[in-house]
């Protein structure tokens, strides 16, 4: 666990093609100041707004997530915010020239490996993480999210697909730096050939192809190569836990159990978390007195 606040030690640029839109897109990441947090700008518009990686900012989660501020949006932020946060990265400034951030493989391999390679950096000042601490679940027709008090990120999570490629699958890891880069970081994006014939008659998933995405027909994966993963499906699904909580606008210090949950549901939870803040508390872990972040008001 990294105590001090963290940042990129120079740019890293990432190209590609929107999966829903199909536009081309070019996306720049660049090192930010202590308690700048993650931030988007649209480098494509008059005044380059931008919009910050936080929870109130959530304007859509059906098909991706999706941030707006002022009429401005960007669309399928997860990825690149999972990575951030897998990475322990706090501040950063990431420029885009669309409004979908490109999806690369349909993982956060691409990203996570540039930004390796440009590195990491330590900044003088402290950390503040959201602390959990009293449980929260909600439930709806077999889907479930919780959280409960931990003294570091972990993710238990849970998919049971009526197919037998997929079926139930589990996988519980603590969320930190070399385990996201190991486990889970390259786990990519999967859907059902139907699906996605579905989305493409309907102007959906336009940049969506094998190039970006596990695409299932049948009993057999369609991409060559197959699966990184045996249990790629369920290692995808807490890359985009990850990026979800990430909303949170600093490091979690609780413990997600989730079952048959998405961006939507996830986001569910945030709402309750908001809504009842003696769930909860943010400062530095292991201090009595922990002093308030004014992002998570």
């Amino acid at each position: 666990m990294f105590y001090n606040q963290r940042t990129l030690a120079g740019p890293v640029k990432c190209e590609g093609v929107g999966v829903h839109s199909g536009k081309p897109a070019k996306m720049v990441i660049k090192p930010a100041p202590p308690n700048h947090g993650i931030k988007f700008v649209r480098t494509d518009l008059m005044d380059h707004p931008s919009i910050p990686a936080l929870f109130r900012m959530v304007t859509d989660t059906s098909m991706a997530t999706v941030l707006g501020k002022d009429g401005v949006i960007v669309s399928t932020v997860e990825h690149i915010l999972a990575c951030l946060a897998g990475l322990s990265v706090d501040n950063a400034v990431i420029e885009l020239d669309s409004y979908e951030v490109p999806i690369m493989d349909g993982s956060a391999l691409p990203f996570a490996e540039a930004i390796s390679k440009a590195g990491i950096v330590e900044q003088d000042a402290k950390r503040f993480f959201f602390i959990i601490k009293k449980p929260i679940v909600i439930e709806d027709g077999g889907r479930s999210v919780g959280i409960y008090p931990s003294p570091l990120y972990r993710i238990s999570y849970t998919i049971d697909y009526d197919h037998p490629l997929i079926g139930q699958q589990t996988m519980d890891i603590k969320v930190e730096s070399d385990l996201f880069m190991k486990e889970i970081c390259m786990a990519r994006t999967f859907g059902f050939y139907h699906e996605y014939e579905y989305m493409k008659q309907h102007g959906l998933a336009r940049g969506g192809s094998l190039e970006n995405a596990i695409v299932i027909e049948g009993e057999k994966v369609l991409n060559e190569g197959g699966l990184r993963f045996p249990d790629e499906f369920i290692r995808h699904k807490i890359l985009d836990c990850i990026g979800d909580f990430s909303l949170l606008g600093m490091p979690l210090l609780g413990h997600v159990v989730a079952r048959k949950s998405g961006h939507m549901f996830n986001h569910r939870l945030l709402e309750a978390l908001f809504n009842h803040k003696e769930y909860w508390e943010t400062g530095f872990p292991g201090q009595q007195d922990r002093p308030m972040n004014a992002l998570a008001l």
